[in-house]
């Protein structure tokens, strides 16, 4: 016996035990049948004992239903890793945060994405409706450029400068290494073509551009079977006019072919970065271009209508037509949203200065946040590793002028495998065992150990409570790896040898730390450290203790931070032009022209991307430098552009310099080199639930105990294991101790104490004394 919409309607009686068996009414969804049921006054049994058993008799949790609601409104973030997939979904009204967790499918990342979002969807009985807003941050620009399998592209620059990518920089990252090669060029000689055209640095035409030249390069890449082609020529930044008319003569003859022009997407001077930045993109078009598109197709499909935006390098979100035709500000998406993510959990307990460390399955990913805000370079490089040209030396990878949130990223993650050196030392990197086969004690087929193995054969991780329960680990299967490969090997015992591992992944990553902080003249002394990703908050108060760094926090969800991250920043796009002058000698009226045109730019932008004018927030910044300097400091525009502007300008430069170098030679005649417009469209922040204060002990969290092996204790200890979701607001305890959840495990070692905040973060006090 069925109930009927006309039933419900009606307000007919219905009965507790129909329902209950799962007869719901034709045409509606489980969730608002409960809604309905709850609410309905025509139930026999008392509205109270509704909550407390029906709901959990049926699989819910008592939080996700309110008897008062009618539509319930989600944010959902989907974070594509290299092991894991994570998706959190925070009601826009209560500030809930309900959180799924699925393996990453590497041959087809949307089917991890969707995956999850299923998953999610099923587990607390939501409609896809239901869902207002769509954030992804995905790897997959820069996995396609890691592992080589970009678009086959052609490239069109001025004739004798086809060699640009073979050339590329002449430094090397280690000066002495005799067997440094440099990165294979994206685009392969043979494709890299040259058309009769010279512009000079003024923009002034030396040798115009010879159409015929151009369409006999045409017709060869076309008989090449190029994918795409990317438009990079001399001087361009100063006058685009040639490279625009090579794009017209390219829809003549291929209208189909896409283009990419170095003056639309990198309008900036250096020869070589430029190009390549053009080049990332083009080989990244018809790569990513589809999958967001197959993405969106299958949302649209599923009936979650709310729009896709993309996590971008920079910190910010864009729209899927955005990145559609811009991939390569995806390249560092997923980096980027943990550091949003640190911080904006960090902000809730009043912490503003933070390292952020997010240790995930394949690598670990290190930034500096100040003033709540993270630093950001306007250069980096991509290829075996991602990194910020402030933090790294050149020649690693192709480089990319686009804003990227300046970080360090390692190979030391969950997956991480131990293995010895050429010359016999144990070592941990950067060889990942990934999502497939996995660590050894995924069962999967991996035999070789990695960090989640030796966390398993010290204790530290439950193996019926990975994932939630949702999987079991094989402690056999990681001690017979740690064995034959690392404790057999060294000579140490099989205890010694895991321990060993977590000591050489976590030297590597306060190293990291170390040059991230105490190289720039920064004292994390002064930093909480907030780690995040499945493994960071099992490493984080071990490096904690290495840094000198007092405080640790704990995000509630720390496995999931980067996918909150989406949800905690906003629309963001830059515009930049290289405009090279002495400051000095700057015409105000030329000056606040540009900057108008690069304002009506970032404006339209997001105004594509459905932003109201009331929601949008322009600045502006100028990129300067002493004369003969060959890198630039980003100063504030003054509000009017008047005679008195370019003073201002140089003051500004004088003090920035200042506070980043810790001199200034206000003698010294300073230069503007790019002028940057950077436009926010505002969207609404997830205002999160916060905890309960608790009113009696701490104790009500304790699920058991079992051995652990602490370094600080000589081995093996007894331990109490907390649970986090039982911990309340105002709980304090001492470590040693466990805290277990879904999305990861907290390690709390010996002489440390742990507070709950009312935000949900715990707080580790270290003592260095």
């Amino acid at each position: 016996m069925g109930i009927t919409m006309q039933q419900v309607v009606a307000g007919t009686r219905l009965r507790p035990d129909l329902f209950l068996a799962g007869n719901w009414p034709s045409g509606l969804s489980r969730t608002v049948c409960v809604m309905i049921f709850a609410s309905s006054a025509t139930i026999a049994w008392p509205r109270e004992t509704l909550l407390t058993r029906p709901l959990a008799a049926i699989g819910y949790r008592q939080s996700v239903m309110d008897v008062n609601e009618v539509k319930r409104r989600f944010r959902i973030g989907v974070d594509t890793g290299g092991t894991f997939t994570d998706v959190v979904l925070v009601d826009e009204a209560s500030g809930e945060i309900l959180v799924a967790k699925v393996a990453t499918v590497p041959a087809d990342p949307s089917i991890g994405c969707m995956n999850g979002i299923e998953k999610a969807l099923a587990a607390y009985g939501l409609d896809p409706g239901d869902i207002a807003f769509t954030v992804h941050g995905t790897t997959i620009a820069t996995n396609t450029i890691i592992e080589g399998k970009g678009a086959k592209a052609g490239l069109i620059t001025c004739e004798g400068f086809r060699d640009v990518l073979e050339i590329a920089y002449q430094t090397r990252p280690s000066l002495y290494d005799i067997f440094y090669d440099k990165p294979t060029p994206l685009i392969p000689r043979y494709l890299c073509r040259g058309v009769t055209q010279r512009t000079g640095p003024d923009g002034e035409t030396v040798t115009p551009l010879d159409e015929k030249s151009v369409r006999s390069v045409v017709n060869f890449l076309l008989e090449e079977q190029v994918e795409a082609v990317a438009v990079a020529l001399l001087h361009a930044y100063k006058n685009p006019e040639p490279e625009r008319r090579i794009a017209q003569i390219l829809a003549e003859m291929c209208p189909e072919l896409p283009v990419v022009l170095s003056s639309d997407i990198s309008p900036e001077y250096r020869e070589y970065p430029r190009t390549s930045t053009t080049v990332v993109n083009t080989v990244l078009l018809p790569r990513v271009g589809p999958y967001i598109a197959h993405l969106e197709e299958k949302l649209e499909v599923r009936g979650i209508r709310s729009g896709l935006h993309l996590m971008s390098s920079s910190g910010g979100i864009i729209a899927a037509n955005i990145a559609k035709r811009q991939p390569v500000q995806m390249v560092e998406s997923g980096p980027a949203a943990g550091v949003i993510g640190a911080a904006f959990v960090a902000a809730r307990s009043g912490y503003e200065n933070l390292l952020a460390l997010d240790i995930g399955g394949t690598t670990a990913k290190l930034a500096v946040v100040n003033d709540g805000q993270p630093n950001i370079a306007e250069q980096f490089e991509v290829g075996a590793s991602a990194v910020a040209n402030v933090t790294a030396q050149r020649g690693q990878g192709y480089p990319v002028l686009t804003p990227v949130i300046s970080l360090v990223e390692i190979g030391a993650g969950g997956g991480s495998i131990a293995h010895l050196d050429p010359g016999g030392a144990l070592t941990v990197g950067p060889q990942s065992a990934g999502a497939d086969p996995g660590p050894a004690c995924y069962g999967q087929g991996g035999n070789e150990p990695t960090l989640t193995d030796a966390n398993l054969i010290l204790g530290r991780i439950n193996p019926d409570f990975f994932l939630g329960g949702e999987a079991k680990l094989d402690v056999e299967l990681a001690r017979q790896a740690v064995m034959e490969h690392a404790a057999r090997p060294t000579g140490l015992d099989l205890l010694e040898a895991a321990n060993a591992i977590i000591d050489i992944a976590n030297a590597k990553m306060v190293s990291a730390l170390y040059f991230i902080s105490v190289e720039q003249g920064i004292d994390p002394r002064d930093y909480v450290l907030v780690p995040s990703g499945g493994a960071g908050p099992m490493q984080a108060v071990s490096i904690a203790k290495a840094l000198g760094v007092t405080k640790v926090l704990i995000p509630p969800t720390p496995g999931l931070n980067s996918a909150v991250g989406m949800l905690a920043t906003d629309l963001k796009h830059e515009v930049v032009r290289t405009h090279m002058q002495e400051t000095m000698q700057t015409d105000p009226q030329q000056l606040a022209g540009i900057y108008d045109e690069l304002e009506s730019a970032t404006r339209s932008l997001l105004q594509e991307q459905e932003v109201s004018d009331a929601d949008i927030t322009v600045t502006r910044e100028v990129g300067m430098c002493y004369v003969g300097q060959s890198y630039q400091l980003r100063v504030s525009l003054p509000t009017t552009i008047d005679n008195q502007a370019a003073a201002k300008l140089a003051d500004a430069f004088h003090s920035r310099h200042a506070e980043t170098y810790g001199f200034a030679n206000e003698q010294e005649p300073t230069q503007i080199v790019n002028l940057r417009v950077v436009g926010i469209g505002a969207v609404d922040r997830p205002v999160l639930q916060q905890l309960e204060e608790a009113t009696d002990s701490p104790s009500r969290a304790i699920k058991g105990s079992r051995q652990v092996y602490f370094a600080e204790s000589n081995g093996l200890i007894e331990v109490d294991l907390y649970a986090r979701e039982k911990l309340l607001a105002g709980d304090t305890f001492s470590g040693p101790a466990i805290v277990e959840q879904m999305d990861t495990t907290v390690v709390i070692s010996p002489d440390t104490r742990v507070a709950v905040e009312k935000s949900g973060n715990l707080i580790v006090h270290l003592d260095h004394n």
